[in-house]
């Protein structure tokens, strides 16, 4: 399919949706590049702006697109897979691809601890933790938004850490003796704001995976509760299911 057609029974914006499927099957359009805009479409194909901004839409929603504020829509590269049936940090999971790891601290203090945070960590309420915000970034491309509270003897020594070039799993294991063992993780479709578009450099609404994880170290001792904002359209998680008892 590469027109049109009036006639058909399809739907207009699912036949050009069908048409930008087909350029990015046969490469036309490749990973990172930027499709013409609604405008250009429309023209291009004699629909109406409306009609090429739903084709676009659901496929940004499919993971097909993605967005960046003032840029356009791009085609999406291939998916980072997270195996969510073993523990690994950001670090771990990018080196894992291939893929250069860094982060931006966004900031860095002791925070007293609320309610939600005390009971993940076992803790009581108004005691300090080190909390961590940061954007994490792969081969350049910003990819997750993540917020750590830590908790452990000493935790404030974390302060002194250049938390933008060492993974902070590695550290805890390494150097502080706190290496985390196992997690208990939930996940969370969601729309993302302004202030997360503007540093993750997607569009306002547009999806994201939330992810909120307690970790623990020896004895399940929780060491760590994070909260974590994922770009829809390049990440996926994936685990194996099976049943443990067949009943016929």
């Amino acid at each position: 399919m590469s027109i049109i057609s009036r006639n058909s029974p399809l739907p207009r914006y699912y036949q050009l949706k069908e048409i930008m499927r087909e350029k990015i099957r046969g490469e036309e359009w490749k990973p990172g590049d930027l499709i013409p805009s609604e405008r250009e479409l429309s023209e291009q194909y004699g629909i109406s702006r409306m009609t090429a901004r739903q084709a676009i839409t659901e496929l940004v929603n499919e993971g097909l697109f993605y967005r960046e504020q003032g840029r356009g829509t791009f085609v999406s590269r291939h998916r980072i897979t997270q195996h969510l049936t073993q523990l690994t940090g950001f670090t771990q999971d990018m080196q894992a691809r291939g893929q250069r790891a860094s982060a931006h601290v966004l900031s860095a203090r002791m925070w007293p601890a609320d309610e939600k945070i005390a009971e993940r960590l076992h803790i009581k309420s108004g005691d300090n933790v080190f909390r961590l915000h940061r954007l994490r970034i792969a081969d350049g491309d910003p990819l997750a938004l993540e917020t750590s509270f830590i908790h452990f003897m000493g935790c404030e020594r974390l302060l002194e850490e250049d938390l933008n070039a060492h993974s902070l799993y590695h550290l805890l294991d390494v150097k502080y003796g706190q290496p985390p063992l196992e997690a208990d993780q939930e996940l969370e479709a969601g729309l993302v704001g302004a202030d997360e578009a503007r540093l993750l450099k997607i569009s306002v609404g547009s999806p994201v995976l939330y992810t909120r994880r307690t970790t623990y170290t020896e004895r399940k001792q929780p060491i760590e509760y994070a909260a974590s904002m994922y770009c829809g359209h390049k990440y996926t998680f994936y685990t194996h299911l099976q049943r443990e008892h067949f009943v016929r």
